[in-house]
């Protein structure tokens, strides 16, 4: 040691490099560590984004079933093929609010003799039509209605009429014609009897679906 150094003066040069930068640079491949570390907090949000979404997005759809749709239950045979017996549906509310009744449409109406038991039918005559069936063939105001959903063994070769639906009332019947209590046994239906309209097949499974085909077919 030089008599002009001190002991435990740091070094200074080329030979020895400054401490401090040495530092700084060994501790600089953990910068990004912050980063990183915020990955589970975005997480954790984008977790309680989707299930807040989720949330609403069920309680929209129960807004929906509860308010505009009514699940309801078939009883009977009376709307072969298109809907068995215990099979679940369906029916809105509130459509006939917005637009008229229209030949063809599945509709559930209280009962006219009975109003705590509900029907489920087809709208086959509207208001102020006469309806008439010769052996089975279903004419309105005297033109043949054709009738896709009825199969030939589940027709009714018998003859109704000629009747007037009363203004207010719609003439209604089963699909399945051999077996269903109608509008040909109890007369049309007041249109404040009718207070939905079959839309939707949910269960069984393998029936789910619209019910809006005409066509006769068999599940």
């Amino acid at each position: 040691m030089k008599p002009d150094e001190k002991p435990g003066a740091p070094l200074t040069g080329p030979e020895c490099p400054d401490t401090a930068t040495s530092f700084s640079q060994s501790i600089s491949p953990s910068a990004p560590a912050p980063e990183s570390a915020s990955h589970p907090h975005q997480l954790r949000h984008e977790i309680r984004v989707w299930t807040r979404d989720l949330l609403i997005a069920i309680g929209l759809a129960l807004v929906i079933i509860v308010f505009l749709y009514q699940p309801v239950k078939v009883e009977g045979t009376s709307m072969a093929p298109l809907l068995t017996d215990q099979e679940r549906i369906f029916i809105n509310k509130f459509v006939y609010r917005f637009e008229a009744i229209q030949r063809g449409d599945v509709v559930v109406f209280w009962y006219p003799l009975d109003r705590s038991k509900s029907f489920i039918k087809r709208v086959v005559a509207l208001p102020g039509e006469t309806i008439e069936i010769r052996r089975g063939v279903v004419y309105v105001n005297s033109q043949v209605v054709a009738e896709p959903y009825v199969p030939p063994r589940y027709a009714d070769v018998s003859d109704y009429g000629p009747a007037k639906v009363p203004d207010g009332s719609y003439f209604v019947m089963g699909d399945h014609r051999i077996s269903s209590n109608d509008s040909r046994v109890f007369g049309p239906v007041a249109s404040q009897y009718i207070y939905g309209r079959a839309v939707f097949a949910y269960w069984p499974v393998d029936h789910f679906g619209s019910l809006s085909a005409t066509e006769a077919s068999e599940k």
